[in-house]
């Protein structure tokens, strides 16, 4: 029998860096920018592949209101610092016009060494996500909760998207980020493992080989962590709106509480093929809310606010438990409304049809993202 898990959570998010004059991302970071950031966050706060991001995570925390406060404390932080150097913070997945030639390379090992092996694939990944850690402390547990929990994967990344726009086109993706990171090996929808043992041997099998140090280089969308005992959901695009994110997170962290529940009356939700799951993540990429996905059950794509309610009920238990069914519930106002992806087109649509230069248009769109990054904080 598994131990029960502890279900603490942890979000981590990637934010743009952009100049406030030229509404560009910065090239080259100030050299005082992360220590003072350093300074404030405690170890909360690191550097990426580019100069132009930074990424912060929250503490572990037992509850979601205890990461959306910790979440709302380093968003208002790196905005503060960045704006001390003439520069803003942007949260969603993609620019929408900078050009990835121009970005520096952070001066680090690590990196260097991700530019040796990927080569132009790494180069042109300016891009940002979110990831949310959930604590199961069991590692066989972790594994089988993974293989389950692929499902709801396409539904996370439809309600978090924010990259429509890549080197200043509206690429009719609601989804970039997804086309620039399947480039990268080892992305995408994991393997079905029997055992973390099984897992293992397939980590240590491409260790061997010198293809990977660690486990720390794959990066499907969902993923047993490397460095906690957590299963970490990568597929979300970063969310600009605060509450859109901590949605999110509150249902990936219900969904694996209820996976958890009919686990131990010795049941489990059906393990669908990768094959299928790939289409719905494919539409989600492509139409976000907008299209609806596959009932594999009915066997045709249903309407995405029709998902959303039978989700619901499956979980409300497990928000209940959580303390969390206003955040769970936030879900039907992204549907409403629109994410990210919608705010963006509709931006750049708005100052063309208003007589703006389609440079204007897309600078528009970045005043807009880094006014929104702050909202509710």
């Amino acid at each position: 029998m598994f131990n029960k898990p502890s279900f603490t959570i942890g979000i981590e998010e990637e934010y743009l860096l952009v100049d406030r004059e030229s509404r560009n991302l910065i090239s080259e970071v100030p050299e005082s920018m992360l220590p003072d950031c350093e300074a404030l966050l405690e170890g909360q706060v690191t550097p990426e592949f580019f100069q132009s991001q930074i990424e912060v995570g929250t503490r572990v925390c037992s509850s979601i209101r205890e990461a959306r406060a910790d979440l709302a404390r380093l968003r208002r932080t790196v905005a503060r610092v960045a704006e001390q150097h003439g520069m803003a913070v942007m949260a969603a997945s993609t620019h929408p016009f900078a050009d990835w030639e121009s970005l520096r390379r952070t001066r680090k090992d690590r990196y260097a060494v991700l530019e040796h092996d990927l080569q132009g694939v790494v180069r042109r990944l300016m891009i940002s996500g979110m990831h949310v850690h959930v604590g199961i402390d069991d590692e066989d547990l972790r594994i089988d909760l993974m293989n389950q929990a692929n499902y709801l994967l396409p539904h996370l990344l439809a309600l978090s998207t924010s990259s429509p726009f890549w080197r200043g086109e509206d690429t009719g993706l609601k989804s970039y980020r997804i086309a620039v990171w399947n480039e990268m090996p080892r992305t995408g929808l994991p393997e079905q493992f029997d055992s973390y043992g099984e897992y293992q041997r397939y980590v240590k099998v491409m260790i061997n080989a010198g293809l990977i140090e660690d486990s720390t280089k794959i990066w499907w969308d969902i993923r047993p962590s490397h460095r906690f005992p957590t299963l970490e959901m990568r597929i979300a695009d970063l969310c600009t709106r605060l509450d859109d994110a901590v949605c999110i997170a509150s249902i990936y962290l219900c969904w694996l509480r209820m996976l958890y529940r009919i686990k131990v009356r010795n049941q489990r939700w059906r393990t669908y093929s990768r094959f299928l799951i790939d289409e719905n993540r494919w539409l989600a990429q492509r139409y976000g809310v907008d299209h609806g996905l596959v009932d594999f059950g009915r066997g045709s794509v249903v309407p995405f606010s029709e998902l959303l309610e039978e989700m619901f009920e499956l979980v409300y238990e497990d928000a209940e438990y959580f303390d969390c069914v206003d955040e769970l519930h936030h879900a039907r106002e992204i549907v409403k409304r629109g994410t990210s992806a919608h705010w963006q087109v509709q931006t750049y649509q708005r100052a063309r049809e208003e007589g703006a230069t389609d440079e204007e248009a897309l600078k528009a769109v970045v005043d807009m993202l880094i006014t929104e990054t702050m909202h509710g904080i």
